[in-house]
């Protein structure tokens, strides 16, 4: 009786064998932490996102809210820093500005720059995920292929041989394919669900950043931003 499973596999395999077990280990080792780190991420955003929010509608004045933030490096602190330095902007070079740019338009597009600049950064290590999730069950695919080629060379230097000698090889190659779909699955999952939590951040962070506009160009906050029942308006120095 012949022992057969990974163990056999990888010492009886041969170098392309072994570097294909080695690319599917090192892709579910790599998918795996990007679906950790990125799962923590977003965590930690949102729950960022949330309090600092409450906290900069329920402030006194923009500067005050803008402290409030979670300092530079944080999304709705970036988005806010934008803004205000977007409106600094405009007020400071109205003579020059004014006939060419209105002042809405001009909030939209520092905000909007802003906003998609923190979407791609959040976006990063999920094209990792789909690669991972559309190619792995191949490279499982082609070690199986390989395996069986070899496997049945062996088989046929020995001559007749039995279903018992053609049954352990063959199913130690399909072992690549089982190997591949356990690496895909999980990535691609991964990668649904993680570009679901990307989308209602962004949603979260557009929100806030129309809210920012409004409160620019006006001085006032929209009803649906978060704040307390009976909200004071932000001061802001640029206020209409």
């Amino acid at each position: 009786m012949h022992a057969y499973g990974l163990l056999h596999l990888w010492q009886q395999g041969d170098i392309a064998t072994r570097a294909i077990a080695t690319i599917l280990v090192a892709m579910s080792i790599l998918s795996w932490s990007v679906i950790v780190a990125k799962a923590f991420e977003f965590w930690r955003v949102r729950r960022l996102v949330v309090t600092a929010e409450q906290q900069f509608w329920r402030a006194s004045d923009f500067e005050t809210g803008l402290r409030g933030l979670g300092g530079p490096g944080t999304p709705l602190h970036d988005l806010a820093s934008a803004a205000q330095a977007a409106a600094t902007h405009h007020e400071a070079n109205r003579g020059r500005l004014q006939d060419r740019v209105d002042p809405s338009d001009w909030l939209l597009r520092n905000l909007k720059s802003s906003l998609d600049e923190r979407a791609s950064r959040l976006q990063r290590g999920l094209a990792v995920l789909a690669s991972i999730g559309s190619t792995a069950p191949f490279v499982g695919l082609f070690g199986t292929v390989w395996g069986i080629y070899h496997a049945l060379l062996m088989l046929g230097t020995v001559g007749q041989a039995s279903i018992g000698q053609v049954a352990g090889p063959v199913g130690e190659a399909l072992i690549m394919t089982a190997l591949g779909l356990f690496v895909a699955i999980p990535a691609v999952l991964g990668y649904n669900g993680l570009a679901r939590l990307h989308r209602d951040t962004v949603a979260r962070l557009s929100r806030f950043a129309h809210a920012l506009h409004l409160l620019l160009l006006t001085g006032t906050t929209p009803a649906c931003a978060s704040r307390p029942t009976t909200p004071q308006p932000l001061r802001t120095a640029n206020a209409r």
